[in-house]
C-alpha cells in the first residue's frame, strides 16, 4: 500500500490553548490529585488547585522580570516537578518554551539561546547558571537567568505578588490553535540542531487524537511516572496528555533509581525507550541464570512469546492456557513487580522494539504499544492500541494523519501534528515539507494491507556495498542491541565488499556474565573483549542479528570496543540516537582494520 489514512475524530477550535486543559481542571476539579511530587525520601499528592496556583504565581513572576507575551523563554533541566510548573507557566505568561537538555554542552546551550533570541532561561542548577554566564556574550536577547535549585519558584512568586489577575487573562487570550508553544531544537547528528515550530494547536490535535487512543491506561484513575527527558518531545507530549485527562503525574530525574521510584510511584503507565525494556528482559534473564534457572527462565519467555503470538491468530489452546498460567505465578509476577505491579501497559519510541520483545511482554501482562514521530510531527504520528495491535510494527496513523510511501520508499506524513516549519529557516522548511503538505521524514518504511507501518531504515543511512546492495543498518543494529551484552553498535560496509560492525559492552550486564563464566570479578571491557569466550557469546548474537537479513547484508565482522558509545562522549543524541559520522570519525582505524585483517 502507498498511502492510508485515518478519519479525524477531534477538530482544534481556533481559539484553543494548551493553557484551557489547566484551568479547567483547577475550576472543576481542584480538590483532586493532579501530581505527586518525592519531597524528603516521600511521594507526596498536588492537587489541582495547588500545582494551578504555583503555576500562576510563577507566570506572574515571570511578566514581573520582563517576560513579554511572544517571547521565548528556555527550560534547561532534568526531569522533575518544576518542570512542568515552568511549562505551563511560561505558556500562561504567553511565551514560548524553549527546551534545553540539561546535559547540553555550553555551546549548545549558546546556540539555541541566540537562534531563538530567548529573552529569559530558567536553569536546575548553579551549576548551568555559570554556563550561561560563560556565553551571555553570545545571547544577546538575554535579560534574566532563574536556578530552580536556588528557589526559582518562590522567588517569582514573591516577585510577582503585585501582578493582577487581569494581566494574567490578558496573556491568555493572545494564546490560540496557531500561537507558537515552544521551539525544540532537534538534537541532530550533523550540523546545527533546528529550531521546530510546534503551535499549541499542533499539541492539540496531537492529544486529542492520540492521547485517546490509550484512555484505558491515560486516564483519572491511572498514574504516569515520567522519566525520560522533558526535553524531549514524546516525554512532553504525555506529560500535557496527562494533563489533559487528569492522569496523576509522578517525575523521576536519575534512571539508576528507576526500579526503586517505580516500585513506590506504582504507574499504571509508563514511557520508555526500548534500552529500558530490554534492560528489565537482560537484567531478569542475567538474575535467573545465577541463581541457576535459566532454562526455566527461557522456558517461560517462550510461553509467553507464543501466547502472545497465539492472540493475533485465534487465541491460545488449552496446554498454552495452563503453561502461560504456571509462569504467571513463578515468573510473569515478579516482572510485573519490577515496573511498579499495577503497569498494565507502557509506551516506546525512538527506536524499534522488536518483534519479540513485543510479544513476550504482552505475554507477561504489560501490553508495549510501540508508535512512530519525529520532532517535527509533535511526537507520535503513529501509534498501535487495544483497537488496532500489530506487534512489530508502529501502528496505524493517528486520527486525522496520512502516511504516504514515496518512489524511494520514504515515509511522508501529513495532518494536523505537523510542525509551522523550521524557525527562521525557510529554505530548510521548504526542503522538509512539499506543496501538498507532507513531511518528508527521512525514513524508509511500508505500508502493510492494513495501513500498519514498519520503518525499516534511514534515507540518509542506507549503506550501499562495493557490490551494489542496498542494507538499511538499523535492522541489525537494533537486533544486536536486544543482547544482554552488548549496549551500542554500529553496523559499517558503505562502499565496501561486505558488512562489519563495531560493538561495544553493556558494563552494568558484565559482571553477571562474568560471574556465570567462572571469570575474575572486576575484569573490565578492556581487558575481556578479547576474550574467546566473550567473542563465542558476541559472534551468536551476530549470528541471530542475522537471520533478519539476506545473505548479502548480514554482518560478516566484527570488532568489540573498550568504551562505549554515550551522550557524555558525544556519540550519542539526548534521545540516545547513534552520531554516526562522530563515531566512524573516532573510530576509522578500527573500521578499516575490519578490512585489512
Amino acid at each position: 500500500m502507498r498511502e492510508f489514512s485515518v478519519p479525524v475524530t477531534t477538530e482544534v477550535q481556533p481559539d484553543a490553548a494548551l493553557t484551557d486543559m489547566l484551568a479547567s481542571n483547577v475550576a472543576e476539579h481542584g480538590s483532586e490529585v493532579g501530581l505527586r511530587r518525592r519531597r524528603d525520601g516521600q511521594w507526596r499528592d498536588v492537587t489541582w488547585q495547588q500545582f494551578g496556583d504555583e503555576v500562576r504565581g510563577v507566570a506572574k513572576g515571570l511578566i514581573a522580570s520582563g517576560v513579554a507575551a511572544g517571547d521565548r523563554v528556555a527550560l534547561q533541566a532534568k526531569t522533575r516537578y518544576e518542570w512542568t510548573v515552568f511549562d505551563f507557566a511560561i505558556w500562561t505568561a504567553g511565551a514560548v518554551v524553549v527546551p534545553v537538555y540539561e546535559t547540553s554542552s555550553p555551546d549548545q546551550v549558546a546556540w539555541i539561546l541566540s537562534d531563538s533570541g530567548a529573552t529569559a532561561i530558567v536553569v536546575e542548577s548553579g551549576e548551568h547558571a555559570a554556563a550561561v554566564e560563560s556565553v551571555r556574550e553570545q545571547a544577546p536577547s538575554l535579560v534574566s537567568v532563574h536556578v530552580i535549585d536556588d528557589d526559582a519558584v518562590g522567588a517569582l512568586i514573591a516577585a510577582g505578588k503585585d501582578v493582577p489577575d487581569s494581566e494574567l487573562d490578558a496573556r491568555r487570550a493572545t494564546l490560540g490553535a496557531d500561537s507558537l508553544a515552544t521551539l525544540i531544537y532537534t538534537s541532530g547528528t550533523t550540523g546545527r540542531p533546528k529550531g521546530c515550530e510546534l503551535t499549541h494547536g499542533n499539541f492539540l490535535f496531537e492529544i486529542e487524537n492520540g492521547i485517546t487512543l490509550l484512555d484505558r491506561f491515560m486516564s483519572v484513575q491511572g498514574s504516569l511516572l515520567l522519566f525520560i527527558p522533558l526535553a524531549h518531545v514524546l516525554a512532553r507530549v504525555l506529560q500535557v496528555g496527562a494533563i489533559y485527562n487528569r492522569t496523576v503525574i509522578g517525575h523521576t530525574p536519575d534512571v539508576k533509581n528507576l526500579l526503586e521510584d517505580l516500585g513506590e510511584f506504582k504507574p499504571s503507565f509508563v514511557l520508555a525507550v526500548p534500552r529500558v525494556f530490554e534492560k528489565v528482559y537482560n537484567s531478569a534473564r542475567g538474575k535467573a541464570e545465577a541463581d541457576g534457572k535459566a532454562k526455566i527462565f527461557d522456558k517461560a519467555a517462550q510461553v509467553a512469546i507464543d501466547w502472545s503470538r497465539a492472540q493475533d491468530t485465534g487465541g491460545p489452546g488449552i496446554a498454552l492456557r495452563v503453561q502461560h498460567a504456571l509462569f504467571d505465578k513463578l515468573v510473569y509476577g515478579k516482572l510485573r513487580a519490577a515496573l511498579g505491579g499495577n503497569c498494565l501497559g507502557a509506551i516506546s519510541g525512538g527506536a524499534p522494539l522488536g518483534d519479540r520483545l513485543g510479544h513476550f511482554f504482552r505475554g507477561i501482562g504489560v501490553t508495549v504499544f510501540e508508535g512512530y514521530g519525529l520532532t517535527e510531527t509533535t511526537a507520535a504520528a503513529s501509534v498501535n492500541h487495544d483497537e488496532a495491535l500489530r506487534i512489530g510494527t508502529v501502528g496505524q496513523p493517528l486520527p486525522g494523519v496520512t502516511f504516504r510511501i514515496a518512489d524511494d520508499g520514504e515515509v511522508l506524513i501529513k495532518g494536523g501534528i505537523v510542525m509551522r516549519g523550521y524557525w527562521k529557516n525557510e529554505d530548510a522548511t521548504k526542503e522538509a515539507i512539499d506543496a501538498e503538505g507532507f513531511f518528508h521524514t527521512g525514513d524508509i518504511g511500508e505500508l502493510d494491507a492494513d495501513g500498519f507501518l514498519k520503518i525499516t531504515g534511514r534515507k540518509k543511512e542506507i549503506l550501499v556495498t562495493a557490490g551494489g546492495k542496498n542494507v538499511a543498518p538499523a535492522v541489525l543494529e537494533d537486533r544486536l542491541r536486544s543482547h544482554r551484552l552488548v549496549s551500542q553498535c554500529i553496523v559499517v560496509g558503505d562502499q565496501r565488499p561486505f558488512i562489519a560492525a563495531l560493538i561495544t559492552l553493556d558494563e552494568e550486564a558484565l559482571p553477571q556474565w562474568l560471574e556465570s563464566k567462572g571469570k575474575p570479578a572486576g575484569t573490565t571491557v578492556e581487558q575481556i573483549r578479547e576474550d574467546a569466550d566473550l567473542k563465542a557469546e558476541i559472534d551468536a548474537a551476530v549470528k541471530d542479528a542475522n537471520k533478519a537479513v539476506s545473505q548479502a547484508e548480514a554482518i560478516k565482522k566484527f570488532h568489540i570496543l573498550g568504551t562505549d558509545f554515550t551522550e557524555d562522549n558525544g556519540m550519542l543524541t539526548p534521545s540516545l540516537k547513534l552520531k554516526r559520522s562522530v563515531v566512524m570519525k573516532e573510530f576509522g582505524d578500527e573500521v578499516e582494520a575490519l578490512y585489512t585483517r
